[in-house]
């Protein structure tokens, strides 16, 4: 075993990635990230006891899909692996859904990768996001003002399901290592354009960084996204003490707090109650914003009579007998 499998299996060991007897799902496009992937993956396999098929959608945006697509077909008939593919006019369904063709790409792939998870009856689904895609992902979020849970960037693990075993592999290693075992990666020179939020910060924003004031940005951003995760863990563990020490009742359409309890938490503990609470009733908390909750927050300290707020349509605060109520679609 290289040292690169072995940096993989570091990873899979620390994160619980990957399972005796799991069977998963391989997002493969045919470019360096996911080509590495399938390629480490494979030789996991004996060592690790698991089962591998892969996954392609052809977005049919380039003249060059068909040829990844086939490439990629070709590579999995070879090593004696499972292929799934799928073609869908990636334009057309951003212009029908009124949404970017990131957006819209990213939708129909986990889509497609939920339908061959179901159909082959496998446990899990492997995305092949890097160290650099998360650093990428982190100045995103920076740059749009994001919380602290936007700077933990891209998570290993996902819902106990979608996994990134190259999480910790920078893209130059990956390159090298496609380079030094003969891979051959198709290149989506899209990649290269610089049209796309993503494309400006990983040709331009970066490299700028590298050059002018650290040349081991991508590790000093991982290591900030470490402490970060670790701190926001700890954070959401007293949320939840703290919810439960607060709680009244929760049912399907609404959930009680006690409102004196409330009030004297930590600001930054009332904050994520207010989202752990719309959260445990509607399922997300999308929608809620930053003034939002100051308005909730407000509304809890200045307790005058019954009052309450509809953040949106599917919500409603309520402050009544000195509680706080989270209702469900207006209950009065």
């Amino acid at each position: 075993m290289n040292r690169i499998e072995e940096e993989v299996l570091k990873t899979i060991h620390k994160y619980n990635l990957i399972n005796a007897n799991d069977k998963i799902v391989l997002g493969v496009s045919g470019g360096p990230d996911s080509l590495f992937m399938l390629h480490i993956l494979n030789n996991l396999r004996e060592v690790l006891k698991f089962n591998i098929v892969v996954a392609h959608i052809n977005h049919m945006i380039r003249a060059e899909a068909y040829e990844e697509e086939e490439f990629v077909k070709e590579l999995c008939n070879n090593i004696n692996i499972d292929f799934y593919s799928k073609r869908i006019d990636v334009e057309k369904y951003a212009n029908n859904n009124k949404i970017g063709i990131e957006e819209a790409g990213r939708k129909v792939r986990y889509v497609f990768f939920e339908e061959v998870l179901e159909k082959t009856g496998s446990n899990k689904i492997a995305i092949a996001h890097n160290k650099n895609d998360k650093v990428e992902t982190i100045i995103m979020h920076l740059l749009r003002g994001s919380g602290i849970s936007g700077l933990q960037g891209i998570e290993p693990i996902k819902d106990g399901k979608i996994i990134r075993p190259i999480i910790d592999i920078e893209r130059t290693e990956i390159e090298e290592y496609c380079d030094k075992n003969g891979l051959e990666p198709r290149i989506d020179k899209s990649n290269f354009e610089n049209k796309y939020t993503r494309n400006k910060i990983r040709n331009i924003v970066i490299p700028y960084i590298k050059e002018e004031f650290n040349p081991n940005i991508v590790e000093t951003i991982t290591r900030l996204s470490e402490i970060i995760t670790e701190e926001n863990q700890y954070l959401i563990k007293q949320t939840e003490q703290a919810y439960k020490q607060i709680l009244i009742e929760e049912k399907e359409n609404q959930i009680i707090l006690k409102l004196k309890d409330f009030n004297n938490l930590e600001r930054v503990i009332k904050n994520r109650i207010i989202l752990y609470t719309v959260t445990r009733l509607r399922g997300t908390c999308i929608g809620i914003e930053k003034i939002h909750i100051e308005d909730i927050i407000k509304l809890c300290q200045n307790n005058i009579g019954n009052k309450y707020l509809t953040p949106n349509k599917g919500l409603k605060i309520l402050i009544k007998d000195k509680n706080i109520y989270f209702m469900k679609n207006f209950l009065k």
